[in-house]
């Protein structure tokens, strides 16, 4: 009896594992390989329990979502002749489980491949095309080219490209130190010009006003010239008329100018002789002398 259970036992034990080998699950992110001693007999790609034939039959497991692949960073030269650091990605599918299998095996070696695939396609195209280009609004066009090419040559695995980018373009770092230099010197260089330009208006604006000055000078010289001669020309005239209508008037007015010219300060002291011409207008009391009374002018219809 115990020799019957035992071998109850073993048979069941020898159908669980029979059973637990003869079937396998598959998420949705998978797609599966059934191998029959290194051969492709199916694909399976729906998720769910499926069966397989134990012992006998193996499966591989491939992914069902995008994987990104990233090659080193490239150093490019542009159609410029320009220097290019390039950090690129890519992003791909699965879209053929038995011809990726029998291509790569493992998405490491794809990965390998693909690399190479985008780092061949970053140098055709970007030798083509200039550093401004790059930097502009046609580098989407430069990728979607890039990611033709890629994705022509990536067939042959079995995946199919879904995208390639350019992380990061930059210039060497000895390039950008001659650029930078180069920048500098422009800028000194428009600097100084505008420098210059600026003092030459300077000394314009300088002469013009100068120029300006001498002649408003001038002008101003010559006309108080002309108001002074004018001036002194009615002095004159009013002073002659004076002195013909009353000399003897006009010679009183004229030595008290000269008194008060000769005698302005307090302390003032003069030599004279006392019957001096000067002193005809003071009498022996120092009293100022009337003058003659002169002609009266007659008036207007006399």
């Amino acid at each position: 009896m115990n020799r019957k259970l035992s071998v109850l036992g073993v048979v069941i034990l020898a159908a669980l594992v029979i059973f637990s080998g003869a079937f396998f699950t598959l998420a949705q992110t998978q797609q599966a390989l059934v191998l029959q001693f290194g051969s492709i007999q199916r694909v399976v790609t729906e998720p769910g329990l499926k069966f397989k034939i134990p012992f006998i039959q193996d499966v591989v497991y491939l992914e069902k979502r995008v994987l990104d692949v990233s090659p080193e960073n490239l150093q490019v030269l542009l159609a410029d002749q320009k220097r290019l650091e390039v950090d690129a990605f890519a992003r791909y599918r699965i879209k053929d489980p038995q011809q990726f299998y029998q291509s790569a095996r493992t998405e490491q070696n794809a990965a390998s491949q693909l690399s190479s695939y985008v780092n061949s396609a970053l140098r055709r195209v970007l030798g083509s095309v200039t550093l401004l280009a790059v930097l502009s609004d046609e580098r989407a066009r430069i990728m979607d080219q890039i990611k033709s090419q890629v994705n022509q040559e990536a067939q042959r695995l079995g995946v199919e490209i879904v995208d390639v980018r350019i992380r990061r373009a930059d210039l060497p770092e000895a390039t950008s130190q001659a650029v930078y230099e180069r920048m500098r010197s422009e800028r000194v260089r428009e600097a100084a010009e505008a420098r210059a330009q600026g003092q030459e208006q300077a000394q314009q604006i300088r002469s013009r006003a100068e120029r300006e000055r001498t002649v408003i000078l001038a002008e101003s010289q010559r006309d108080s010239q002309i108001l002074r001669g004018e001036g002194d020309n009615q002095a004159i005239r009013i002073l002659s008329e004076a002195g013909t209508k009353n000399p003897e008037f006009y010679q009183f007015y004229r030595s008290l100018e000269a008194y008060r010219a000769a005698l302005k300060q307090d302390n003032t002291t003069m030599v004279l002789s006392p019957d001096s011409e000067f002193f005809r207008y003071f009498d022996s009391m120092g009293a100022l002398k009337p003058p003659a009374p002169g002609p009266r002018a007659a008036a207007p219809g006399q």
